[in-house]
C-alpha cells in the first residue's frame, strides 16, 4: 500500500506538460486529446477550424450525387457481426457508404437527417468495437439512430421510416433487440444505462453499457442527476458525449443557428486525457476504500493536481461528478474512435468513463452543413439539390398562428414574455424572438426549469407564456403542480402538438395534457376548435392574471377561417362554450379541434335525414355547466368527443352530470376519446382511423345509439 502511495510522483514526473503536447503515436495510448484532431487532415476532406473544435466538410461543391452511389461494402453488412473482420480502411469506406445510404433513404421518406449524419463514424466504430446486442448501446436522442438501424438488420425497411406499420423514427425496444432503450425524448440514457450497468453487476454478467448522449441532450437536468449517481455507485459504464455545438432540435433563430443553452464551455475543448492518470485514479480508489478519511482527501488532491498540471485547466465538472473524462476526440476520425473505444473497453477498471466526442451535425451533406437547422428534420427532398418537397398549404400551421397571436398581444403589453425549452422552431417562438429578442428565453432542453423560471417571472408581475409540446410538458408536471398551480401563479402554458402527431408516433403524441392539467384545482383549461379561436384563447390567457391557464392546439394547419383583425384576439368569457349547429335528438359536444370532426359527422348523418346539434365546449375547466345542462335536458343522446386520453374532457362532463342528476333519467351519454393504448406512428388519417375518431366513426356512433345499425354500417363504408 505504501508502494501505491509513493507511486504518484513517479507517474506525474513521467508525463510532463511538454510531453503532453508532443504528438505521440496513437498505438501507444499515452495521449488522447486535441492533438489527435489534426490527424484527420490526411483525409480528402478540407478541414475547417471553428471555435471549440475542428469540423470538416465533405465537399465545398454546391451539389450532391443525383443517383444513389454503389455501396459494395455496406451490401455485405446485415448485422454488426459482419463488420468484425474489416480493416480500418474498410471501416472508413463503410462510413462513406453508410452516410450516402442515410441521405438517400431519408430523401424518400423524410425524417431526422442532420443528427444521424453527424454520428456515422461513431456508429461504425461502436458496432465494430462492441458486441451488440449483448453489449448495450443507448442512443440519446433516438433520432440520431438511423445509421444504427441500417447496420442492425433494418436497412431493407428504411423506406418505411415513420410510416404506418414501418420503422420508428426513434429507437424502440419492440422493434429490434439492438435497440436497448426507447428514446423519443432526451437526456434519459445515462439514467437507463446506469440501471442496466447495476443490473448487470447484480446478475453477475460482464457486458458493456454505452450511453451516447448529446445533440443538446446534455442541457437537461436528468443527465446531471444520473452522472452524479453514476459517480457515486461507481459501476462500469461508458458515456459518450456527442458534442456538435448545437441543440438537436430545430432551435435556430430566423437569422441563423444558435449554440445550445448551457453548452459545455470552451474550456472543455482544451481538456485532455491520459491513461497513467486513469490508473492512478484506480490506485487512489483502492487506497481510499481501505483507509478512507484523510488519505481519501490526499489521494483525491493528488489526482486533481496531476490532471490539472497536464491539462492546464483543472478538474472538469465530469470529474467532480465522478466520471473519468477522455477527450475531446474527433468524432469523424475512425482511427481515433476505434483505438480509444478499444482501450476503454479492454481496461479492467471500475467506474464510469465519459468520452467527449466532437461531431458536426449534417456532416457530409453540403446542404445540411450550411442550413441554419442543419437539416434537423426534413420532408422528402432531392439529394443533388437539397430542395425539400414541401407542399404549399392554403393556410399556415397552428404553430405559426400561435406565434402571430402572441406577437400581437406582446405589441400591446410589454410584460408578456415568451419561454421555450430548446424548441424555437418547433413552437414558433423563433418568430417571437425576432420581434422581441429581449423578451424571449430559450432555457435549453429543460422543461422543469422552464416552468419554474416562468413561475418566478410571474412572481415579479410579468406575464410568461411557456410554449412546450404537450408530450414534453409531461417532463415538468411536478413543477406545474407545486410551483405554479399550488401557488396560483398566472403562468400561461401553450401546448403544441396536442393529440395525434402522425409520423413522430407515441413518443410525441399529445394524449394526456387535458387529463393531467384539468385535474389541477386552479388551472383554466381550454382548447380552440380552429385557428381563429386560437387567437382568442391567446388573448384570453393574456388577460388571466389571477391563476394559471393553458390551451392546447394540434400539429398541422388551420382550416381557413377568417382571422381577427391585426391578429389581435378578443378574450373569451371564462368557461363559456357555444352552439354551432342547432339540432334535435342527438348532441355532439366537441373539445378542441375534434369539433371539426363533429361538424363533418353532422353532415354525414344529415344525409340520412337526421339533424343533430353540434356544440364547441371551448373549456374543460371550468366547464360551461349551463350549456351542458341545456344539452342534456333537450336531447336523447349526448356524445362528448375529444382527441385525448381517458380521464380528460369527457370525464369532467360525466362528473358534473352525475352530481347534477342529469344521468338519473333517460339521457344516453357516450364518450369518444383516444383508445387506452399507444398508437404507433403513421399518417394522421391512419392514426385517426385507428383511434376511432373520424367523422365516420362519430356518425356511426350516433346511429348505433339510436338503434339504426344499417345507417351505421353505411357511413362506415
Amino acid at each position: 500500500m505504501d508502494l501505491c502511495a509513493f507511486a504518484y510522483p513517479v507517474f506525474i514526473n513521467r508525463v510532463t506538460p511538454s510531453d503532453n503536447r508532443r504528438s505521440l503515436p496513437l498505438a501507444s495510448h499515452s495521449q488522447w486529446g486535441l492533438d489527435l484532431l489534426p490527424h484527420s487532415q490526411h483525409r480528402h476532406n478540407q478541414v475547417k477550424k471553428k471555435c471549440g473544435g475542428v469540423y470538416a466538410s465533405l465537399s465545398e461543391r454546391e451539389e450532391y450525387y443525383s443517383q444513389r452511389p454503389p455501396t459494395p461494402l455496406l451490401d455485405t453488412i446485415n448485422y454488426p457481426i459482419h463488420m468484425k473482420n474489416l480493416s480500418t480502411k474498410e471501416l472508413k469506406q463503410l462510413a462513406d457508404e453508410l452516410r450516402s445510404d442515410v441521405i438517400f433513404s431519408v430523401s424518400r421518406t423524410g425524417g431526422h437527417l442532420g443528427s444521424s449524419l453527424g454520428v456515422v463514424e461513431l456508429t461504425v466504430a461502436l458496432h465494430y468495437v462492441f458486441n451488440t446486442p449483448q453489449d448495450k448501446i443507448l442512443w440519446d436522442v433516438g433520432h440520431q439512430s438511423y445509421p444504427h438501424k441500417i447496420l442492425t438488420g433494418r436497412r431493407d425497411k428504411m423506406h418505411t421510416m415513420r410510416q404506418t406499420n414501418g420503422l420508428s423514427g426513434f429507437t424502440k425496444r419492440s422493434e429490434s433487440e439492438y435497440d436497448s432503450f426507447g428514446t423519443g425524448h432526451s437526456s434519459t440514457t445515462i439514467s437507463a444505462g446506469l440501471g442496466m450497468a447495476v443490473g448487470r453487476d447484480m446478475k453477475g454478467r460482464n457486458n458493456n453499457v454505452v450511453a451516447v448522449i448529446g445533440d443538446g441532450a446534455m442541457t437537461a437536468g436528468q443527465a446531471y442527476e444520473a452522472m452524479n449517481n453514476a459517480g457515486y455507485l461507481d459501476s462500469d459504464m461508458i458515456v459518450i458525449l456527442n458534442d456538435n455545438k448545437q441543440v438537436s432540435l430545430p432551435t435556430a433563430t430566423l437569422d441563423g443557428p444558435i449554440p445550445p443553452v448551457g453548452a459545455l464551455s470552451s474550456a472543455l475543448s482544451r481538456l485532455q486525457s491520459n491513461r497513467p492518470l486513469r490508473e492512478l485514479r484506480e490506485v487512489a480508489k483502492g487506497v481510499t476504500k481501505r483507509i478512507g478519511g484523510p488519505m481519501h482527501e490526499l489521494a483525491a488532491k493528488v489526482d486533481e493536481y496531476a490532471r490539472g498540471m497536464i491539462s492546464g485547466s483543472g478538474s472538469t465538472l465530469f470529474e467532480e461528478l465522478g466520471l473519468y473524462y477522455i477527450g475531446p476526440v474527433d468524432g469523424h476520425n475512425i482511427d481515433d474512435l476505434v483505438a480509444i473505444l478499444k482501450e476503454v473497453k479492454s481496461t479492467k477498471t471500475t467506474g464510469p468513463v465519459l468520452i467527449h466526442v466532437i461531431t458536426e451535425k449534417g456532416r457530409g451533406y453540403p446542404y445540411a452543413e450550411k442550413a441554419a437547422d442543419k437539416y434537423h428534420g426534413v420532408t422528402k427532398f432531392d439529394p443533388p439539390t437539397g430542395k425539400q418537397f414541401k407542399s404549399k398549404a392554403p393556410t399556415q400551421s397552428y404553430t405559426t398562428y400561435f406565434a402571430e397571436a402572441l406577437i400581437a398581444e406582446a405589441e400591446a403589453d410589454k410584460d408578456i414574455i415568451g419561454i421555450h425549452a430548446a424548441m424555437g422552431g418547433g413552437t414558433g417562438m423563433n418568430l417571437f424572438q425576432r420581434r422581441f429578442p429581449t423578451r424571449c428565453f430559450d432555457v435549453g432542453i429543460a422543461e422543469q426549469h422552464a416552468v419554474t423560471f416562468a413561475a418566478g417571472l410571474a412572481c415579479e408581475g410579468l406575464k410568461p407564456f411557456c410554449a412546450i409540446y404537450s408530450s414534453f410538458m409531461q417532463r415538468a408536471y411536478d413543477q406545474v403542480v407545486h410551483d405554479v398551480d399550488l401557488q396560483k401563479l398566472p403562468v400561461r402554458f401553450a401546448m403544441d402538438r396536442a393529440g395525434l402527431v402522425g409520423a413522430d408516433g407515441p413518443t410525441h403524441c399529445g394524449s394526456f395534457d387535458v387529463t393531467f392539467m384539468a385535474c389541477l384545482p386552479n388551472m383554466v383549461v381550454m382548447a380552440p376548435s380552429d385557428e381563429a379561436e386560437l387567437f382568442h384563447m391567446v388573448a384570453t390567457a393574456a388577460a388571466i392574471n389571477d391563476r394559471p391557464s393553458c390551451f392546447r392546439y394540434p400539429r398541422g394547419n388551420g382550416i381557413g377561417v377568417e382571422l381577427p383583425t391585426g391578429n389581435k384576439g378578443i378574450p373569451i368569457e371564462i368557461g363559456k362554450g357555444r352552439i354551432l349547429i342547432e339540432g334535435e335528438r342527438v348532441a355532439l359536444l366537441g373539445y378542441g379541434t375534434a369539433v371539426q370532426n363533429c361538424l363533418a359527422a353532422a353532415s354525414l348523418v344529415e344525409r340520412h335525414g337526421l339533424n343533430i346539434t353540434v356544440a364547441d365546449a371551448r373549456f374543460c375547466k371550468p366547464l360551461d355547466r349551463s350549456l351542458i345542462r341545456s344539452l342534456a335536458k333537450s336531447h336523447e343522446v349526448l356524445i362528448t368527443v375529444e382527441e385525448g386520453s381517458i380521464g380528460g374532457f369527457g370525464s369532467h362532463v360525466a362528473q358534473f352530470m352525475a352530481l347534477d342528476g342529469l344521468l338519473d333519467g333517460k339521457l344516453k351519454w357516450r364518450p369518444m376519446v383516444l383508445p387506452d393504448r399507444y398508437i404507433d406512428h403513421g399518417s394522421p388519417a391512419d392514426q385517426l382511423s385507428l383511434a376511432g375518431l373520424t367523422p365516420s366513426h362519430i356518425a356511426a356512433t350516433v346511429f348505433n345509439i339510436l338503434g339504426q345499425t344499417r345507417e351505421a354500417l353505411e357511413v362506415m363504408s
